[in-house]
């Protein structure tokens, strides 16, 4: 059939021909005499959420070719397939049903002939009684107390999806304590066991296959500690498993009551909304995690059945296509400006790098175009006074996202109105910028003398035209978190379609892991592997100085 040269096709040089316009245009100009923001936003009152992408560089055909792209790639259909369980995942044959785990209708989902709905629901239905019996001490430790800390060990979205959320939904807490350790370091563990009373700890041992190295050596280290204080009896009580090895599970000690379920069709990357969430219903509430499964479903249903033009997350997808694929962004930022969602941009960061971050598209070809952007991101203010300058002033292209809330959950003092107006003139700043006449303008008023400004007219002079999207939301709840966590899981699935890869495996994980598990046994002394001369030199060092 020969190879699939994706920058030949017609919608991809429409593209390029209209970059080469678009390109030289500024936000400055595409603002005058317009009504951009009318025409580039879109408000939902049902969710309380705005989205403004005016300040892009797009002119209205550059949009039309922008949607053209996204159709002729079939986003839609592939939209279709990966609900309705066809195997997506085309390296690993399965089917990619995340979006099953937040089914709030009564309409069945089949992978392989079956009705998977009757199971997930039986999973929440345990993860509800787990919760309640939790909380009013049905399940308590060995010794009869209640349980008081939660330590979730796991890894990747295992640890990073849950520990995002609790930390988004701090506010509505009123379970135990959460902690998380994911590093294999030793310190993560310690130092988390440190202050624990292991009569009312409960740990929740997330792992899918029950396998991975260091969830398992953390779990095996939280075992041996409840053990040396409680005995072996107590593991029963004081651990849950949350893997589809229920098997490994068992043998590590846990009751059957203890084990929650989830499926092959579910990524870890995209498990929160899987038994992952257990950590999350516990300290939250199980009714709260429900709405944050509502807030997730509400998008799909968005993302389905609204068309291209008004379509969120496909709006967001083909900006950053735009800006990564045509103006040569290999960076692109996240940035909540709310301190509760200070894990989000670390959380978006793994799910699109490590979903999109491929070079062989669905041909078996290795791509000759730019796939997944690296996400950069921090919070609010704390932010502007870490790497703005170089978004403001460098010499790097970085798109932007911003996400801000209207309702300040905690109300104290004038904090919530000045949060947005920085929020508001950050983006106003990156779109417009101060041109060499401002700036002179500004010098002149402020009394400074004609030498000065000559000097420092270079300095204080800001390019503008870094394009931003606002997601303005009415107010943080577990349904508006819902629903902006599923926003990125689909755009990051449209780009996938787009640049025509699988974002559902992660094979360049895997080549780490196998390495590192030849190289644990040479620093135990137990073999012998043949490496580069660095590699060997290092281990020598390390083995040499180990105390």
């Amino acid at each position: 059939m020969g190879k699939f040269e994706l920058k030949k096709t017609d919608v991809w040089q429409n593209l390029e021909k209209n970059y080469k316009k678009t390109a030289m245009l500024h936000l400055r100009d595409l603002f005058k005499g317009s009504n951009r923001f009318n025409e580039f936003s879109i408000r939902d009152n049902n969710l309380g959420l705005t989205f403004d992408y005016s300040k892009n560089i797009i002119t209205s055909e550059t949009f039309r070719l922008l949607m053209d792209f996204a159709k002729t790639a079939k986003v839609k259909e592939y939209a279709d397939k990966m609900f309705s369980g066809e195997k997506i995942n085309w390296t690993e044959k399965r089917a990619v049903l995340h979006t099953a785990l937040r089914n709030r209708s009564k309409k069945p989902v089949y992978v392989n002939g079956k009705n998977v709905m009757p199971e997930i629901n039986a999973v929440l239905s345990k993860m509800k009684k787990f919760n309640n019996d939790l909380r009013n001490g049905k399940w308590a430790g060995f010794t009869g107390k209640k349980i008081t800390d939660i330590v979730n060990i796991g890894i990747g979205c295992s640890d990073l999806g849950p520990r995002m959320v609790c930390e988004a939904l701090k506010y509505y807490a009123d379970g135990p304590n959460v902690h998380f350790v994911s590093n294999i370091d030793g310190a993560d563990i310690c130092e988390t066991l440190r202050n624990l009373n292991p009569e009312t700890t409960l740990f929740i041992i997330a792992s899918k296959t029950f396998t991975t190295l260091e969830t398992m050596t953390n779990a095996s280290t939280a075992r041996q500690w409840l053990v040396s204080k409680l005995g072996d009896k107590s593991v029963s009580k004081h651990f849950v498993g949350l893997s589809t090895n229920v098997k490994k599970v068992k043998e590590f000690g846990i009751d059957e009551n203890g084990i929650f379920e989830f499926w092959d069709f579910v990524g870890g990357r995209y498990s929160l909304w899987s038994a992952i969430g257990l950590s999350i219903a516990c300290y939250v509430g199980f009714d709260r995690f429900t709405e944050l499964l509502e807030g997730a479903y509400y998008i799909d249903q968005h993302f389905l059945n609204v068309p291209y033009e008004k379509n969120i997350p496909i709006i967001m997808a083909i900006l950053g296509f735009w800006y990564n694929n045509f103006f040569g962004a290999s960076t692109y930022a996240v940035l909540p400006y709310s301190q509760y969602l200070y894990k989000f941009p670390a959380y978006v960061q793994q799910e699109d790098m490590e979903s999109n971050g491929k070079f062989i598209n669905r041909e078996g070809d290795r791509v000759d175009y730019e796939t997944g952007p690296v996400i950069l991101g921090g919070i609010g203010t704390n932010a502007q006074h870490s790497f703005y300058q170089l978004v403001h002033q460098g010499t790097k292209f970085i798109p932007s996202d911003f996400i801000g809330f209207i309702n300040s959950l905690e109300k104290v003092g004038d904090h919530q109105e000045k949060l947005m107006a920085n929020y508001f003139a950050q983006m106003e700043a990156l779109a417009f910028g101060l041109t060499k006449e401002q700036v002179v303008e500004n010098f002149v008023r402020t009394g400074f003398s004609q030498a000065d400004i000559e000097f420092l007219v270079p300095y204080k002079v800001f390019d503008g035209n870094r394009p931003t999207n606002s997601i303005l939301i009415d107010s943080l709840t577990p349904r508006t978190l819902g629903a902006l966590i599923a926003l990125y899981e689909h755009k990051i699935f449209v780009q996938g379609i787009m640049w025509r890869i699988n974002s559902f495996d992660q094979w360049g994980v895997e080549l780490g892991k196998v390495l590192a598990n030849v190289i644990l046994l040479e620093l135990k002394g137990e073999t012998y592997s043949k490496h580069d001369v660095s590699t060997e030199s290092l281990i020598k060092i390390y083995r040499d100085k180990r105390k």
